[in-house]
């Protein structure tokens, strides 16, 4: 009997610690999930397991031949943006994915690995510009956009395009004849790589098509073996670079056929090229085609989304947005008494369809034209008809991100008199759009009436971010843009029209088109400066020309928020659109407005530096009429200088110099031009 009730007080006892013992784990697992935030754990884990993806791809060079290596690591790191979208690393996350892309691209020339690598970048500056991989972002990018594929000529010890073409296709051929090889990977990375090389030996040249056709044709040999998705969408992929690269090349319209059995979804599986038909239209020599760069021009169908204008009596502006950049050509036809048509100017935009959305005819109704009209005048083209009532000249190009094409249309070459020229903006051309010698000294004989200021960025465009937190560019022109207005209208006696008043988004287009319509004499464009070295400082001023440097061409494409690439193809439109006259006077403005603005400055600052006085093709300055200039008022990315930019003081010596420089120009031009009514009458 005892012996049962000590063996009953043991198992009770035993019962008695394992239920403690369970109950102690239970509240150590609350109290650690309390005390411990889960998902940073999570997160941090994650990204720690794409720096080691990363670290152990980067050791290895065998690794990095195969794309699904690199794909892995950066879906790892996407993984990290995705758990947290808002968290602390999730920049971190988006900026290593972008720049694996980038070195993937270094491997496989793809222009779409290329293409990945700067829209994740570019998320990083638009979406976290306070994060720290904003500015990293920023360099990546421009290096990126920067580094052109250049050809890689042969030497003794690198072989040629045509030599790593025959290796390719001796790989072929032997896989062919022994397909027991085919069931191994490394057998058809073999002709991947030789295609690849060949590829780059000389991205531009003849071989370049063939290659990359036969590179889509090797992955899609492997998916059949692999059933890897990662191989049959770089076969697609590859397919669709080579028709958005070299679309006149046969093996353009083989890599169709190809996307048409295998990818029907795909925008590239189209049935003929668009660009071939263009050129070869039976009416293609009554067309005056528009010079555009095919490597360009996505392969996708472009839907043509509004019609917008500005006009007064002697100019009109009308802008046709498309949501993709494409082709298109233009004619004039003239005025056909016999059938009732007035005189009018087509536009063709290829490779198009009409918007539901959009509104069709859009009445004008100015001195010089009626309305527009679009139409869906093909199945792949829309037809834009502007109907004029009288015009002089005109002048057609086209901008970028977001792709629109802009028609100005100027008036009879008439001056008005001084009595009326505060309501009409004088313009005088000839029949091909050049003004005579003597015409801007007429315009300037009537004095500086009229200054346009024009703030840069604003509302959803947010400029450069600031060195400081939650400084931007838009904010800082805009304080800078108002108080320049004011002194303006105080000192220099002349009405000042402002761009924008408030945080509102203006297109770079419509800002010109506000000086022109408004008869200013002059326009002022205001901007800061920024630059992924943050030790870069110091003000210039821009006129609109071909660059004069590699660091114009960059702050250029900044502005116009569009890449390095794109700069190069405004060479054209500009030749078509300067003009001597033009270009003088607003050189001369820019020096003066440079100088005063540097004078004003170091009369209280130090280290004041003047980057001098340069020419670059601004979207914003086109068109213009005036005199016009853009001026980097300072480095938002340097930390002094953006410290210095939300200073009251600063903004005003530099506004009250900007003015003496506007001065100076009006005073050389026309030294009465300043007088202010009545001082005839005191001085007799």
């Amino acid at each position: 009997m005892i012996e049962k009730r000590i063996s009953h007080d043991i198992r009770r006892r035993r019962y008695t610690c394992v239920f403690l013992l369970a109950w102690l784990t239970v509240c150590c697992f609350f109290f650690t999930a309390v005390t411990t935030p889960v998902w940073a754990a999570t997160v941090k884990s994650k990204y720690y397991t794409a720096e080691r993806c990363a670290l152990d791809l980067r050791k290895s060079p065998n690794l990095q031949k195969y794309r699904e290596r690199w794909i892995r690591c950066i879906k790892k790191y996407l993984a990290v943006y995705r758990h947290d979208p808002h968290g602390p690393w999730a920049a971190a996350g988006i900026y290593n994915a972008g720049v694996m892309y980038g070195e993937l691209y270094h491997h496989s020339y793809l222009e779409s690995d290329r293409q990945e690598s700067l829209d994740l970048l570019g998320r990083v500056v638009r979406h976290f510009p306070k994060s720290g991989y904003s500015a990293k972002a920023e360099t990546a990018i421009d290096q990126m956009t920067g580094t052109a594929a250049k050809r890689i000529e042969p030497t003794p010890q690198r072989p040629s395009a045509a030599q790593w073409l025959d290796r390719a296709r001796a790989n072929d051929s032997r896989l062919e004849q022994k397909p027991a090889l085919q069931k191994y990977r490394d057998q058809w990375i073999k002709s991947i790589t030789a295609y690849r090389n060949a590829y780059q030996a000389d991205p531009g040249g003849p071989l370049a098509p063939e290659a990359m056709y036969g590179m889509a044709g090797s992955y899609a040999g492997l998916y059949k073996w692999s059933r890897s998705e990662v191989d049959r969408n770089q076969s697609q992929k590859t397919l669709e670079d080579l028709v958005q690269q070299f679309p006149k090349s046969p093996y353009a319209e083989k890599a169709r056929s190809d996307l048409a059995m295998k990818a029907p979804s795909s925008p590239y599986a189209a049935s003929s090229d668009v660009i071939s038909e263009i050129l070869s239209s039976a009416d293609s020599d009554t067309r005056t085609p528009v010079s555009v760069n095919p490597d360009s021009v996505s392969g996708d169908t472009a839907i043509v989304e509004g019609l917008r204008f500005w006009s007064n009596p002697r100019y009109t502006r009308v802008v046709i947005d498309a949501n993709l950049d494409t082709i298109f050509t233009y004619h004039e036809l003239r005025e056909d008494p016999s059938l009732g048509k007035p005189q009018r100017i087509y536009i063709d935009v290829h490779n198009s369809r009409l918007s539901k959305d959009l509104q069709k005819v859009v009445p004008i109704n100015d001195n010089l034209l009626s309305d527009a009209r679009a139409g869906q005048y093909k199945s792949d083209t829309v037809r834009v008809v502007v109907d004029i009532k009288s015009s002089k000249t005109f002048k057609i190009f086209s901008l970028k991100n977001p792709f629109r094409i802009v028609l100005d249309v100027w008036g009879a070459d008439t001056i008005e008199t001084a009595s009326n020229a505060d309501t009409l903006p004088i313009t005088i051309g000839d029949s091909n759009g050049k003004l005579p010698p003597s015409a801007i000294v007429k315009q300037l004989a009537l004095g500086v009436r009229r200054i346009v200021i024009d703030p840069g960025h604003g509302g959803k465009d947010y400029g450069a971010p600031g060195y400081l937190k939650g400084i931007h560019e838009k904010k800082i022109v805009l304080q800078i843009g108002k108080r320049l207005a004011e002194k303006i209208r105080s000192q220099l006696n002349c009405d000042v029209v402002m761009t924008r008043d408030s945080d509102t988004f203006l297109s770079l287009e419509e800002r010109t088109a506000i000086a022109n319509t408004q008869g200013a004499d002059l326009f002022i464009s205001i901007h800061t400066n920024a630059s992924p070295d943050k030790r870069a400082y110091g003000i210039e001023t821009f006129i609109l020309n071909l660059a004069t440097d590699d660091e114009a061409i960059r702050v250029a494409a900044r502005e116009n928020a569009t890449s390095l690439k794109n700069i190069s193809d405004l060479d054209s439109i500009l030749k078509d659109l300067m003009n001597n006259a033009k270009v003088s006077e607003s050189t001369r403005l820019a020096t003066y407005v440079q100088q005063g603005a540097l004078n004003g400055l170091r009369k209280e600052y130090g280290n004041i530096r003047s980057k001098g006085v340069k020419k670059a093709p601004f979207y914003v300055l086109l068109g213009a009429d005036m005199p016009s200039i853009l001026i980097e008022t300072s480095f938002i990315s340097n930390p002094r200088e953006c410290k210095r930019l939300t200073n009251g003081h600063y903004q005003d010596k530099l506004c009250q110099g900007i003015v003496d420089g506007i001065k100076r120009y009006i005073e050389e031009t026309n030294p009465m031009a300043l007088r202010k009514p009545g001082m005839e009458e005191d001085e007799g």
